[in-house]
């Protein structure tokens, strides 16, 4: 989900969530408004007593039920991922088109990427009726590489053979 310009991409969020409340006749309160913005001030996973932490900085003490309130009206909304794994929060890309997301989580670096294909929901959705079974949700969450570090530990590894070429076995330059 990594953007050029972040503070463009929060400012996105927050309006394409204020005309979706709208159209929702639902109130986007200003802790509401507060909790999404700090979800999307990374495209890292937040948590959400990490959220308690940070908007409470901002003046008096912000309570859990607060925060898992309006985590619970962003979900319902789509406008934030619930990811599993981690316990954590990851503002949804594009929430004015209903979907199933597949998370792309970096172990390196923490940035989450969202991607949609139609074939594994279906593929999905297929399997699950074939066994009887009525799933009430679907996360998919794949843990790896990012591009950007997966080509920085090539480099890098491509650098370590290249200084291993110039010495000899006995630790001696040729």
């Amino acid at each position: 989900m990594s953007c050029v310009n972040h503070h463009q991409c929060v400012e996105q969020a927050l309006a394409r969530a204020e005309t979706l409340c709208h159209r929702a006749n639902a109130r986007l309160t200003p802790i509401r408004r507060e909790v999404l913005r700090e979800i999307w001030s990374s495209h890292e996973a937040t948590k959400a007593y990490d959220l308690i932490e940070r908007l409470s900085r901002h003046g008096e003490q912000v309570k859990p039920p607060t925060v898992y309130r309006a985590l619970d009206f962003l979900l319902e909304h789509g406008l934030i991922h619930r990811i599993e794994s981690l316990n954590a929060f990851v503002g949804c890309d594009h929430p004015q088109h209903p979907h199933q997301a597949i998370l792309l989580i970096c172990n390196d670096c923490g940035d989450i990427r969202e991607e949609g294909s139609e074939a594994v929901h279906a593929a999905l959705a297929t399997l699950a009726s074939s066994v009887g079974f009525s799933p009430w949700s679907e996360v998919i969450e794949l843990r790896g590489l990012c591009r950007d570090c997966r080509l920085a530990r090539e480099r890098k590894a491509a650098e370590s053979l290249d200084h291993s070429d110039t010495h000899e076995p006995n630790g001696t330059a040729t």
